[in-house]
């Protein structure tokens, strides 16, 4: 995945700029059967269904995204310029969450994560974050997920299949990070 914070003129945050790229695997099975004109090829338009099917999934996981400026939890409105583009035999949803009120923030903290640990994010090994049309001085890092250990790998199967994991909290201890200061 990539992401990029999006800043105003006047220096508050708008919102999250998100693309991710699907493995193979689901990539090869959410075009089975779709319709194309060009062989190995999907249109933006021909894809446009299933990008709209992607965001209303993901709206009831919060669109796997938090954000906290200054330690306040600051929510996302409706996604927007959202679309599926194919390359290499992958899909990628490119969609913006803005803020539902732009944020001035010294301290952005973005959370990506699947609080049930369903679904695997991985920042890309280039060019993960960027920030567009921030203020001079602001400067960001990632911090990536530590790895699962033995315990609690095993208290996670432990839970029933048709149990739901209650306390929602097994996926924020393996979220990927991004950290923003600004001056």
């Amino acid at each position: 995945m990539k992401s990029e914070l999006v800043y105003a003129a006047d220096g508050l945050v708008t919102g999250v700029r998100h693309a991710w790229t699907f493995d193979d695997m689901y990539s090869a099975f959410a075009t089975q059967g779709l319709e194309q004109k060009r062989r190995g090829t999907f249109a933006r338009a021909e894809l446009a269904a299933l990008a709209e099917v992607n965001i209303s999934s993901l709206k009831e996981y919060g669109y796997f995204t938090s954000a906290k400026a200054n330690g306040k939890k600051r929510p996302f409105g409706e996604p927007i310029d959202y679309w599926l583009d194919y390359a290499d035999s992958l899909l990628t949803l490119h969609f913006t969450l803005p803020f539902k009120t732009p944020v001035k923030a010294k301290l952005l903290k973005i959370d990506i994560y699947d609080a049930t640990i369903f679904v695997d994010f991985a920042f890309a090994k280039q060019h993960p974050v960027s920030l567009a049309g921030a203020p001079a001085g602001c400067k960001f890092d990632t911090v990536l997920p530590r790895e699962m250990t033995f315990d609690e790998g095993k208290a996670l199967s432990d839970i029933p299949i048709d149990q739901p994991n209650l306390t929602m909290t097994w996926g924020a201890k393996f979220a990927n990070k991004i950290l923003v200061n600004c001056p």
